[in-house]
């Protein structure tokens, strides 16, 4: 990650600074098995808070990693699970500061195994929910992060 202000001119042509948070894109991915969705749990340290979300995260030390396979990585990674992987859509993080983009996957067909989580993943914990769940989670504000709500939604919009 880099913060950075850049020298800016308006359309009235006076000057300003943009400050910008580039980071690397990331992948999320929605793992489904019939009515359910798995979610992960873990301690977001900005918010001091454990939050429930789907599976999603970046390759820094890859930045060039092609969104599918950061997708597939991702899911293995987080959650031990393998599918298909089907493309929902483009999520922009925070455009008003930061660069980041992240793409969406629902997942399906899945196989189980053992995830290999990275060293601040290791009080991850993941759990399947019925969608009825999930709807309720969202609106009782037990689920928070605006990444997994506009993914659901990509998944609601396509009727899958």
């Amino acid at each position: 990650m880099t913060v950075r202000e850049d020298d800016i001119r308006r359309a009235d042509g006076s000057h300003g600074i943009y400050g910008v948070v580039d980071k690397p894109d990331y992948a999320l991915v929605i793992p489904a098995d019939g009515d359910r969705v798995m979610l992960v749990e873990q301690f977001r340290y900005p918010l001091g808070l454990r939050r429930w979300e789907f599976p999603q995260g970046t390759a820094p030390d890859r930045a060039e990693l092609d969104p599918h396979e950061l997708a597939v990585r991702e899911l293995r990674e987080e959650t031990g699970l393998a599918g298909n992987l089907h493309y929902l859509g483009l999520l922009d993080v925070a455009p008003g500061m930061s660069s980041q983009r992240g793409r969406v996957y629902l997942a399906t067909d899945l196989t189980h195994g053992e995830p290999q989580r990275e060293l601040e993943e290791q009080d991850m914990r993941s759990a399947w929910f019925t969608r009825v769940e999930l709807e309720r989670m969202i609106r009782d504000g037990e689920i928070t992060d605006a990444q997994t709500i506009a993914a659901y939604g990509l998944l609601l919009l396509r009727n899958l």
